[in-house]
């Protein structure tokens, strides 16, 4: 029997969450049946949907069980197995949760992917080469259906979904402008991901100075938006956007605590006869081969360098997930197991 570590969620957020909403325990790994494998969890993915999962509250998804594993997605390789689809060292990505080790029924369908990690590092497959970069791919491609030369916006730009954004619109002739908090961010953001500008947020302490610094670094105005953050960052760019222009609305984060997140400007909505779609990328797996597939060239051959903060040993993923939540993340949040 094999010890197994595992982060459960204890109790529910009153308000923000705090790290004594979780708790470590320790698990014996259950024998293999017939058809199973044993995966050893190299990484695990922290995101930002994670917060409101935690809230029993009604939303896209049902609440994460309390005394349970707290769910996401891993990368690892299988250690054993009891299915001829799986050999021991396969590179595998699936939705393990926050353990060091799990075990899949290798028969359902989507549990358990290979993954080839050639040119491509295994923690990637949970960011820019996996959820984060075909979340980028979905709102891009489906909702904001860009034309080259037109201008686009994208929030939390830094980050797993926004980098990945920002190289799957250059890769098709917009011009690119990421939202950020603080300079390193900002640095990356047009240095490294080669963005065209980028606004720091946290230089600006309402929408007007924020949507001021936007007309700056966009002139010609907004013609599609991805949303990650919604509040004061979306009543900003609101004002900039074009007529006919698109919102790709991914996130809110704003409002993970469970406050309301009001929204300023909605008339502007009429007034540019704009369209504003929320989407949530698990119920589109049928684009995910082609995304995943271009996402994959981009960081095969260096055109999307993605960045990674990475925390180490199960006992620091609530830490690093509240971090998460306050910014305190470079780009993709990982905890690093092996």
């Amino acid at each position: 029997m094999t010890q197994n570590r595992q982060i459960h969620l204890d109790n529910r957020p009153q308000g923000e969450a705090v790290a004594g909403n979780f708790k470590l325990v320790s698990a014996e790994t259950p024998a293999l049946q017939d058809g199973e494998v044993l995966v050893r969890h190299h990484f695990l993915s922290l995101d930002p949907y994670m917060r409101g999962r935690m809230n029993d509250a009604k939303s896209y998804a049902q609440p994460q069980p309390l005394g349970q594993v707290m769910q996401g997605g891993t990368a690892g390789e299988v250690v054993e197995s009891r299915s001829p689809k799986y050999q021991p060292g396969d590179k595998v990505v699936g939705f393990g949760g926050w353990q060091e080790y799990s075990v899949v029924n290798a028969d359902q369908p989507g549990a358990l992917k290979k993954v080839d990690t050639t040119h491509v590092p295994l923690s990637h497959y949970l960011g820019a080469v996996g959820m984060p970069g075909v979340t980028a791919w979905y709102g891009l491609v489906k909702i904001i259906e860009p034309k080259a030369g037109q201008t686009l916006a994208v929030s939390a730009a830094s980050g797993a979904v926004g980098s990945a954004f920002g190289a799957l619109a250059r890769a098709r002739g917009c011009r690119v402008v990421g939202i950020a908090g603080g300079a390193d961010k900002c640095n990356y953001v047009t240095k490294e991901l080669g963005f065209d500008a980028c606004v720091d947020y946290k230089q600006h302490k309402d929408a007007a100075s924020l949507s001021k610094a936007l007309k700056e670094a966009a002139p010609d105005g907004i013609d599609g938006y991805f949303e990650n953050v919604g509040g004061m960052v979306m009543d900003a760019v609101m004002l900039r956007m074009n007529a006919f222009s698109s919102i790709a609305l991914c996130g809110m984060i704003a409002g993970y605590d469970g406050q309301p997140v009001p929204m300023t400007y909605p008339q502007l909505i009429l007034t540019n006869r704009m369209k504003v779609q929320g989407f949530i990328v698990s119920e589109h797996m049928e684009v995910w081969p082609d995304a995943l597939k271009e996402l994959g060239t981009l960081v095969g051959s260096g055109k999307l360098r993605p960045r990674e903060s990475i925390a180490q040993g199960i006992e620091s993923a609530p830490e690093a997930f509240l971090g998460l939540l306050k910014g305190r993340n470079f780009g993709k949040q990982l905890v690093k197991l092996v």
